[in-house]
């Protein structure tokens, strides 16, 4: 197993452009619009043009070094680490290679692990920023819906393959939202997370590129 797998963690910008596409519509390269999301904490606004809340606190602040943007980027990975332990939980249901069982594993421990020090993180930064938290909806980052239908659903002997192609798919997606906030955020240890979870995330989907079996023939 790669070696990065089982890690555990403990001046104004402007908003990205459009990108016009081959048939003349529109639409924007996942990172690009992950950063528009972040850099709305600092004065952009949603792609439905309401502003993002800044994370100002109603009461108390344990840790006023997290800003906006990290509140941001912080609960998008709390909904998208959700999003992962549900995957690889019914992968565990699913799969019998033990390789990718192997794998999947490690990914949960140190998820959850991750996932617990982001809690404690938006706790730390006051009562709006555990709002800000709550009120995120992650369905425009994630297909995860579709994915968990997907693999309920897979053959006996299609399990391993859509397991690895919705799974890669997904950690491509966190690895993409973590380098946009190494980039755009603030707070030194939030970004420091970031960074390990980049890493962490690519080195799966390589490995799973290996774990993948090979194409059923069609007859």
């Amino acid at each position: 197993m790669a070696a990065g797998l089982t890690v555990r963690v403990r001046p104004r910008p402007s908003c990205a452009a459009p990108v016009p596409r081959r048939d003349g519509a529109v639409r924007r390269p996942l990172t690009a619009a992950l950063v528009v999301v972040l850099l709305a904490a600092t004065g952009c606004t949603r792609p439905s043009g309401s502003p993002v809340p800044r994370a100002t606190p109603s009461g108390p602040v344990v840790d006023a070094s997290i800003s906006g943007i990290d509140v941001l980027f912080l609960a998008m990975m709390v909904a998208h680490t959700e999003q992962t332990l549900q995957l690889v939980r019914l992968g565990l249901d699913r799969t019998t290679d033990p390789q990718i069982r192997a794998l999947i594993a490690a990914i949960e421990a140190t998820e959850a692990d991750e996932l617990s020090t982001m809690r404690g993180w938006l706790r730390d930064a006051g009562p709006s920023a555990m709002a800000a938290a709550a009120r995120h909806d992650h369905s425009g980052h994630s297909d995860a819906v579709s994915a968990l239908a997907r693999l309920r659903t897979a053959a006996a002997g299609e399990v391993d393959r859509v397991l690895l192609d919705v799974l890669s798919a997904h950690q491509r997606t966190a690895a993409d939202l973590a380098r946009a906030q190494v980039g755009a955020g603030t707070s030194d240890r939030v970004r420091e997370l970031a960074r390990r979870i980049e890493q962490s995330r690519t080195a799966e989907v390589a490995l799973m590129a290996k774990l993948a079996p090979a194409p059923r023939s069609g007859r």
